[in-house]
């Protein structure tokens, strides 16, 4: 019996499942008939404003109910777009004018219409990022629930929509299906509208086709900055080395609508610093100009793409489908989240766009974060997955304990992933971290079954053929509050974990603010640290400090510091509220954790280790080695890859294209 392409079958299939969707759409007049209507235009985008409209046909309801999203995909938290809406307008098909009322903030009730229902509004939007809108005379970038109002009761309908180009030069990126006019797109419902970001501008535009699966599949890099056509050439060729080792890792790409994947990238002065995955596209923002800081935007534009297996296919299930009416809560975002940022950065040394000493301090980071915070204590991965409604872009008036009581799941995850594939590649010949993503992408993902922990452990005992280390791994980092010993396990691949400043005398990190003399606490600080042992809190005012009067700044406190050691016991002179208090400090030795090579730290790097290293780090992919050079903007030498800074002359290395 042959072998089956499980890949190429599931593929085909989609594609039978898009083709038909688009016949019965474009050639069945009642499917058409029954299409809702958006149009958007820019008129008076200097003043951050668009206005939309849109028409509902065959209401069938005496009341429509028009609703504006509450959250947003890839948030977990709610945003209460309608805070944005004014100038509200309803109609009916005659022209006539509808009244409605509104129930709640977020829903305008129109009664008394004739079986069609328009709508007309002003949006008002100035956030460049993964989860509002921004509109002004550069461009308009628009994340959908942030802009458009929506009927109840009609989701499943197919939607077409008409962007009102302002200006001859602007073009439109998005995941939406085209049509033979360059302005109209199509979705089939309105899940997959809402989860369509759109740029409207005069981006630069690259792409590049890529071979999985069995067909031929187009990312696109629509980049919208203020840097030359060459840099984004040079950028795009970065993108496309992620890409493949990405692909290396699950062994192909999902199927995308229409065979497009898009990251739709806008660098700009005073756009937020932010990514937000979508199912065939990924938007990607930062202030941050490529020719400096190109490995940190990479860095995003690595951890979405990531995405678009884990989250928008291998998906929980407390998120599948997405409501936009709620907030999102899931308890599999150590997993979604935190996994998607251990191999951001992976990829990025796989692919030889970073140094090993860069992956080195990317661990570091991340682990000195995670070890030395007292968040902890009082929730496990998966509770800390489900504070994200009160911490992803939340909004409070009120001070929280976030410091001593919260780890992102982000750091938290990732520090997980870490640990995991580096187990699973001591403890286990030739299974390793990117097995158990490949087999859930294989089993949840390819076939869009949503998963929850419990098969994310049953699928980790499938691998390693061994329930038990799966039960444990579970029951102590997963669904319990341990750590496991990062120490050890980063030796074998000749990577040491240590105190970065051993014999440093601390008392807590150095929150403060200096003004007008006064050294005032600026954030919580942290339990078990001398300072909270002490009872100093947010907004104390430190009044003396080892019998001098407060330091005037950061660097004198520093000195002051340094004269003493561990063990050293200091008096204090602080105000809580009104009340002068006097007290003593023992300090402590500084516990900020640092990774370093081996070789940096004059240890032995062994053949065993060198090998681990390179079974771990090394590329995984067989595509051609990215043509792209740092150059020095002082000397004009070229670089590899492997260098930070230009040897010469010190300088920060930037972008060409070759």
């Amino acid at each position: 019996m042959g072998s089956y392409n499980f890949a190429t079958v599931n593929n085909c299939v989609q594609s039978m499942k898009l083709s038909l969707w688009l016949i019965l759409f474009t050639a069945t007049p009642g499917l058409a008939q029954t299409a809702i209507d958006y149009r958007i235009s820019f008129v008076n985008r200097d003043h951050h404003e668009a206005n939309v409209q849109v028409t509902f046909t065959e209401v069938s309801a005496d009341t429509l109910a028009i609703r504006m999203s509450r959250s947003s995909p890839g948030r977990y938290a709610l945003h209460e777009f309608a805070k944005n809406i004014y100038a509200v307008q309803a109609e009916g098909s005659k022209g006539q004018k509808l009244e409605f009322h509104r129930p709640n903030p977020h829903q305008w009730s129109v009664y008394g219409h004739d079986g069609t229902v328009k709508i007309s509004y002003t949006i008002f939007g100035d956030l460049c990022d993964g989860t509002y809108l921004a509109i002004d005379n550069t461009h308009a970038h628009l994340n959908m629930p942030a802009t458009f109002m929506w009927a109840a009761g009609l989701e499943d309908r197919p939607i077409q929509i008409v962007f009102e180009l302002p200006r001859n030069d602007w073009r439109i990126a998005t995941q939406l299906h085209p049509t033979t006019k360059p302005n109209r797109f199509t979705a089939p419902d309105l899940q997959y509208f809402l989860d369509s970001p759109t740029e409207v501008s005069d981006f630069d535009l690259a792409d590049w086709q890529v071979q999985s699966g069995g067909l031929t599949q187009r990312i696109r890099l629509a980049l919208h900055h203020e840097g030359s056509t060459a840099e984004t050439a040079a950028y795009a060729r970065l993108c496309e080395a992620v890409v493949q080792e990405q692909i290396a890792i699950y062994g192909e790409l999902p199927l995308f609508e229409n065979g497009t994947y898009t990251f739709i990238a806008d660098y700009l002065a005073g756009a937020d610093n932010d990514g937000m995955e979508h199912r065939n596209s990924t938007v990607c923002t930062s202030s941050r100009a490529l020719t400096k800081h190109f490995i940190r935007t990479l860095s995003t534009i690595s951890h979405e793409l990531f995405h678009c297996w884990n989250v928008e296919r291998i998906r929980p299930k407390s998120l599948e489908p997405f409501n936009f009416s709620r907030t999102n809560i899931s308890g599999e975002l150590w997993f979604a989240e935190g996994f998607t940022s251990y191999y951001d950065g992976l990829a990025l040394k796989r692919a030889q766009l970073v140094s090993i000493d860069w992956f080195a301090n990317d661990i570091s980071r991340n682990l000195d974060f995670v070890l030395t915070s007292p968040g902890n204590r009082f929730f496990s991965p998966i509770e800390m997955s489900l504070q994200a409604p009160f911490t992803d872009a939340g909004v409070a008036n009120d001070p929280q304990n976030f410091k001593n009581t919260f780890i992102s799941y982000y750091p938290y995850g990732s520090a997980l992933g870490l640990a995991l594939d580096l187990l699973l590649r001591t403890h286990f010949k030739n299974i390793s971290l990117d097995d158990l993503m490949r087999v859930m992408w294989h089993k949840y993902g390819r076939r869009e079954i949503p998963y929850s922990n419990k098969d994310i452990k049953t699928t980790l005992a499938e691998i390693t053929i061994s329930p038990e280390f799966s039960e444990n791994f579970f029951k102590k980092y997963v669904e319990g509050r341990d750590w496991p010993d990062y120490k050890n396990l980063l030796e074998h691949a000749g990577f040491l974990l240590r105190k970065k400043k051993p014999g440093e005398a601390w008392f807590g990190p150095l929150n403060f603010k200096f003004k007008d003399g006064k050294m005032l606490m600026a954030a919580s600080t942290l339990i078990g640290t001398p300072l909270y042992q002490a009872g100093i809190d947010r907004n104390d005012v430190i009044m003396q400090l080892a019998g001098e009067n407060a330091p005037a700044d950061t660097a004198a406190l520093e000195t002051l510091l340094a004269k003493f050691n561990p063990g050293k016991e200091i008096d204090f002179v602080f105000k809580k509220r009104g009340e002068t208090r006097t007290t003593k400090i023992t300090l402590e030795e500084n516990p900020t954790l640092e990774v370093v090579l081996f070789e940096q730290a004059g240890l032995k790097v062994t053949d065993n280790m060198a090998q681990f290293r390179k079974n771990w780090l090394g590329r995984k992919s067989d595509a051609d080695k990215v043509n792209v050079k740092r150059h020095c903007p002082k000397c004009k030498r070229a670089f590899d890859f492997q260098f930070e800074y230009c040897r010469f002359d010190g300088e920060k290395l930037g972008l060409t294209a070759k």
